[in-house]
């Protein structure tokens, strides 16, 4: 087990960089946006560049896997050189996969993603929990061995989400419910102690689940293209505000494909979200 927790290892980027979490998302509108023909080899030219971009001058990184699978095999070996540049680099990097299950299942997709020596390895996982989030365990327990985290979907902004995860169960909305079951596994006797187990909650959410007791970093997605402001992720914070990362993709992509105003736009962005 690493001496330092992800946790710590999040905030401490966020100190340096700016509490960003910075998407690749390879679609095939932005890939002709940027002049690449939507097959592996623009898939492989717009990573390199994200990678290039990215790589040191952002708190962390997260590729949405699925943009990469649509090729099959070719895109995951296209995913797996991104994750393993972004980590050498010493970049934080989230694999949003969104995986879910039960038993075995579920241990094999935290071996995946989060063992170390996995081609596909990350730092953290983004994880779904609509099968309880008991049975995240294997995931969970494989990233405290490993110095990892993982990010559970708690309030999303999509209109299908709504009416499930503002719904009650025994008096308590379920979005949080799901906060406070991964605040469980958070908590530690040590006041500086960061978990790993964080949340994913989105900035244009308009009842979100309270954070305060959750002890772990929050991905904030909607920031930007979607509609909501850095003040918009800040209120939903509330007190714990350096444990939130808004969650940017299209309003940095947009600014590609020249490495140089890529890079501007993060550190725009992160100078917002400092503190």
């Amino acid at each position: 087990m690493t001496a330092q927790g992800f946790g710590e290892r999040l905030v401490e980027a966020g100190r340096e960089y700016g509490r960003l979490c910075v998407g690749i998302d390879p679609h095939a509108a932005l890939l002709a946006q940027w002049g690449l023909e939507d097959n592996v080899e623009g898939l492989r030219v717009f990573s390199e560049t994200c990678v290039e971009a990215f790589a040191g001058h952002a708190a962390v990184v997260k590729p949405q896997v699925a943009f990469f699978e649509r090729f099959g095999s070719a895109g995951f070996a296209v995913l797996e050189d991104t994750l393993a540049q972004l980590r050498e680099s010493g970049t934080l990097v989230i694999a949003d996969a969104k995986r879910g299950d039960i038993g075995s299942t579920m241990a094999g997709y935290a071996a995946a993603w989060l063992a170390p020596g996995s081609p596909l390895e990350a730092d953290a996982l983004t994880l779904t929990p609509y099968l309880g989030v008991g049975s995240l365990d294997p995931a969970i327990e494989l990233a405290a061995q490993h110095g990892k985290g993982v990010f559970v979907m708690a309030a999303n902004s999509n209109p299908e989400a709504v009416a499930l995860q503002t719904g009650t169960i025994d008096g308590k909305m379920l979005a949080q419910r799901m906060v406070d079951e991964c605040a469980e596994y958070n908590r530690g006797d040590d006041a500086e102690y960061i978990g790993h187990v964080g949340v994913v909650v989105g900035a244009t959410v308009q009842n979100p689940p309270v954070l305060d007791q959750l002890n772990a970093p929050v991905l904030m997605p909607g920031v930007g293209a979607q509609g909501a402001t850095m003040d918009d992720a800040q209120a939903i914070a509330g007190e714990v505000g350096h444990l939130v990362f808004p969650s940017v993709s299209r309003s940095v992509l947009a600014a590609g494909p020249e490495v140089a105003e890529l890079r501007k736009r993060v550190s725009d962005l992160g100078k917002q979200a400092k503190g």
